[in-house]
């Protein structure tokens, strides 16, 4: 290590001086050409479009039902209200959050279903889910979705079922919940 410091500890030796020449690029006016033109501007119509009709909206086609299987409870499940929307005796959904598709379904290609059923509390969450019936796209049996499922459940939230101005549970509320892959 002392030789490399003690050999660069010397002045530098003189030597002769060579002159570089200087490099000057001469002013050039660039002329940019397009290969495609500007397209010309088209004709004015000679009338105007005709006016477009009002539409009506006075009675509108909206689908209001709801894919929900009634409880399996002894209490009334006759819903009133106006067109299937909420009166007192109704619960309703009204958060239902999508399960992560498994991993090892996903990798394998297996697409199915599963039937989750759980009760509804008086605060509108969700308890005690449990599976009812989980099969694959190809009618078997399967449990790959079960625990997917059951951790989306957990996460719904209702409209709780109100009965004399007072919230009630509704057990046996079930839910069918569908695995498919994007095509």
């Amino acid at each position: 290590m002392q030789k490399l410091i003690d050999a660069n500890m010397k002045a530098p030796e003189e030597g002769e001086n060579i002159k570089i020449a200087d490099i000057v690029m001469p002013k050039q006016e660039l002329d940019t050409q397009y290969d495609t033109s500007k397209p010309d501007k088209p004709d004015e119509p000679e009338e105007p479009p005709p006016d477009m009709p009002e539409p009506e909206f006075d009675n509108p086609d909206v689908d209001t039902a709801i894919n929900m299987a009634p409880p399996t409870s002894g209490v009334d499940p006759n819903i009133g209200g106006l067109g299937n929307f909420a009166s007192e005796g109704d619960y309703l959904p009204i958060v239902k959050v999508q399960p992560q598709y498994p991993r090892r379904a996903m990798q394998r290609g297996i697409e199915g279903y599963v039937i989750v059923e759980y009760t509804v509390t008086k605060n509108g969450s969700v308890r005690d889910p449990r599976v009812v019936e989980a099969f694959t796209a190809k009618g078997q049996p399967t449990t790959v979705f079960n625990r997917a499922a059951m951790k989306s459940a957990l996460k719904y939230k209702y409209k709780p079922r109100v009965i004399d101005g007072e919230a009630i549970e509704v057990p046996g509320v079930r839910t069918k919940i569908t695995f498919n892959l994007a095509k």
